[in-house]
């Protein structure tokens, strides 16, 4: 299997704009065009000043890109609403409830703190679709935000939203089943020194669990570093040592998880949607017996879903791509391997919060560990991750050798295997997944579409 990425925009990659924090396409003056253009667009759709939340997670960066979306939105007249550190699924919850008319997100999500980003969310709580992000990027380049901006008492302004956490615990604990509790459980929570760092305890304290809360004590620099869902390793010590039952590890912004099972051992996105989505096809709640998830899933996945009497349909890697199918056919429940989990009754995007909590209910209620549970769900196919750094990127279609090594290794493991290549949506990394039942073999071949790809570009 195939996958070309999309290289049409320039500012966008697959999960809003992503980079060095104060340089490139992440610098104060683009982030002032941000906001401007996404208030300007809204200007020619509401009759009123455009209301846009901002929320960010712990980066120091945070604060210059902030100032600057803040100052673009009240160029052009809007209102904007500032919640401080906020996890990305919050707000989008915000926008919707408090019906503003955007949210914007400042964050790189897992990258180190130099890097950071922006996503911009609709008054639906859902992320701009591709089309839209295009639009824009022609906007800010076409020098229409530089004429007939308002002035006197129509320029915008902004305001501190400091109920935003209250807010948000509140929704996320309203997912939870009433008729459950989680006293008597002991758990751990890493927020990654990220945006969660208050509302993640809070959440699962005010539930009723012992909360053993790590990661929460962000200094600007320290987001996911060594902690949270890309190092769960931290969280899973924690649960060994405080003997706790599960442990929830978030990334930077909170739109993720990995939960750790009372073992120490990871239990990563694959298995999570494979548990809930086998109960939820048992239960009848599984729109369409449909679980929507990327071409990254494992093979394992998918056989467990089929062998349940449900199927899985596969998108693009990113989890807008998994929202868009899922509101596109009307199906309930998709997510991705790294930990992106989209429950559409609930939320309108990933959420760590609300996915650990659906995950617990479910524990719960068929009063066995996780660990016994994560064994038997699904048999994992071994699969190999190689990420080639290269000079430039190209399309696929116009790199022949490499696409030859890519159909051959295709041939070799028929419906045994997958082969998935695709660039890294923010840099020059292309990606190579081979599943298959011989890790060895896989590992080679991975390394030869990876080579092959290394040669083509030098050669050019």
């Amino acid at each position: 299997m195939l996958r070309v990425a999309n290289m049409a925009r320039t500012l966008f990659g697959t999960d809003g704009i992503r980079g060095m924090a104060n340089e490139g396409a992440m610098t104060p003056e683009i982030a002032f065009k941000i906001g401007a253009g996404i208030t300007y667009q809204l200007r020619q759709r509401v009759k009123h000043p455009p209301r846009v939340i901002i929320g960010k997670d712990t980066r120091v960066s945070g604060y210059l890109l902030e100032t600057a979306l803040a100052a673009g939105v009240c160029t052009w007249g809007g209102r904007v609403m500032l919640s401080g550190p906020m996890p990305t699924p919050a707000i989008a919850h915000l926008t919707t409830s408090m019906r503003a008319d955007a949210g914007i997100v400042i964050s790189a999500s897992h990258n180190p703190f130099a890097d950071n980003g922006i996503k911009i969310f609709g008054s639906d709580g859902f992320k701009l679709p591709d089309d839209a992000e295009a639009q824009l990027e022609r906007l800010i380049e076409d020098g229409a935000l530089e004429k007939g901006r308002p002035t006197g008492k129509d320029v915008g302004r902004a305001e501190r939203l400091d109920d935003a956490r209250g807010r948000y615990v509140a929704f996320v604990k309203q997912t939870f089943p009433r008729d459950l509790t989680l006293e008597g459980l002991k758990v751990v929570v890493d927020a990654a020194n990220g945006a969660a760092y208050r509302v993640a305890p809070a959440v699962f304290a005010e539930l009723g669990a012992k909360v053993i809360p790590i990661g929460v004590e962000p200094d600007g620099y320290n987001i996911n570093e060594e902690c949270g869902a890309v190092h769960a390793a931290a969280c899973a010590a924690a649960v060994r040592e405080h003997h706790a039952d599960l442990g929830i590890a978030l990334d930077g912004d909170a739109d993720r998880v990995i939960v750790v099972d009372s073992e120490g051992k990871e239990v990563d996105g694959d298995v999570v949607m494979a548990l809930c989505a086998t109960r939820m096809l048992r239960e009848g709640t599984l729109r369409k017996g449909t679980l929507v998830s990327t071409v990254m899933s494992n093979l394992g996945l998918e056989r467990a879903i089929e062998s349940a009497g449900g199927r899985m349909v596969r998108t693009a890697v990113g989890d807008r791509y998994v929202v868009e199918e899922m509101r596109k056919n009307d199906y309930n429940f998709g997510g991705e391997q790294s930990g992106h989990m989209i429950f559409l009754d609930h939320a309108s995007t990933g959420d760590g919060l609300v996915a650990a909590l659906q995950l617990l209910a479910m524990v719960l209620r068929e009063q066995h560990p996780l660990a016994d549970l994560a064994s038997k769900v699904m048999t994992r196919v071994p699969q190999i991750l190689v990420n080639a750094k290269l000079p430039a990127r190209r399309p696929l279609e116009e790199m022949p050798a490499t696409l030859k090594a890519i159909r051959s290794a295709e041939i070799e493991l028929g419906k045994s295997g997958r082969v998935v290549v695709r660039w890294s949506g923010t840099e020059p990394k292309l990606r190579v997944m081979i599943e298959g039942e011989d890790e060895k073999r896989i590992e080679q071949l991975a390394n030869d579409i990876a080579d092959e790809a290394k040669r083509e570009l030098a050669s050019a």
